[in-house]
């Protein structure tokens, strides 16, 4: 899992028998991909997957398949990920943005198996989304970006926003550094008024997501999401947003809105999914 703060790699074929977990900095991409390639190169692998921090060119046809494309992640604009993990390690590589990774590997084995129709919303370094329609990820011309949604802005937060892109999207807003720019380091953010704020903007994006995607249910992980009560907080807050329309039971069940099975292996588990495929 190639994060947008950390890195992530471990060995397996399931998420209960990952072994030789390894974690360190994503720092600048030949340092961090050199070291992702020194620990795979070890080992006797079949296949390699990668759930990566984006945006991400995933057209298969396409010269730039598997290189990041407009990042604001310093130094990564243009780094050929998956041509690099092919040419130094020799094996199929499997490739996904760090969503749609974590969402297939809750489909696979957490919170949304059985389940044809959901959504991974990561909420960290940035606000991501994968959409799983039918059993298979979302892409089309490049992959959602639903961090980037518009939001309104909270009539008592004169904060202009975080994104290079477009200031106080729904990423601009309640991404980690957004709330850490307003209530300052992690270890501060249990309290009433951080989680409060983060809702309202957070409720406003998954309204939109619902409305467009129709998802059976909805998986929220990344750091954000570990504020003491942000899940029923989170899903209260949505059910206001919604006001009773369409009025399904579903969207009013304890379920609808989830914290992910996997904890923090999700994306590692999608890595495993995207091995697979591309091994066969």
């Amino acid at each position: 899992e190639l994060g947008g703060t950390k890195t992530l790699v471990a060995m397996g074929t399931t998420p209960d028998d990952l072994y030789d977990v390894q974690r360190f900095e994503t720092a600048d991409p030949d340092s961090t991909l050199g070291s992702v390639i020194d620990v795979l190169a070890a080992q006797n692998l079949s296949a390699v997957g990668v759930a990566s921090f984006g945006p991400l060119e995933l057209r298969r046809d396409h010269a730039d398949f598997g290189v990041i494309t407009n990042t604001p992640k310093p130094g990564w604009r243009g780094a050929p990920v998956w041509r690099r993990l092919v040419n130094a390690l020799g094996v199929p590589v499997g490739i996904d943005t760090d969503v749609n990774g974590a969402a297939r590997g809750e489909g696979q084995w957490g919170a949304a198996v059985g389940l044809t129709h959901f959504l991974y919303v990561t909420v960290g370094t940035g606000i991501g989304g994968g959409a799983v329609v039918e059993g298979e990820t979302l892409t089309g011309l490049g992959h959602p970006e639903m961090g980037h949604l518009v939001v309104e802005q909270h009539h008592a937060d004169p904060y202009p926003g975080r994104c290079p892109f477009h200031g106080g999207c729904l990423e601009g807003m309640a991404s980690g550094p957004a709330l850490e720019d307003r209530f300052g380091p992690v270890a501060s953010w249990n309290r009433a008024e951080v989680l409060e704020l983060a809702v309202f903007y957070l409720a406003q994006g998954l309204r939109g997501m619902v409305y467009t995607l129709a998802p059976q249910r909805i998986v929220v992980g990344g750091g954000v999401s570990k504020i003491a009560g942000f899940h029923d907080a989170l899903r209260s807050a949505l059910m206001v947003r919604l006001g009773d329309y369409p009025g399904l039971e579903e969207h009013m069940a304890e379920d609808f809105v989830v914290a992910p099975a996997l904890g923090d292996h999700a994306g590692l588990a999608g890595g495993l999914v995207l091995a697979a495929q591309a091994a066969e």
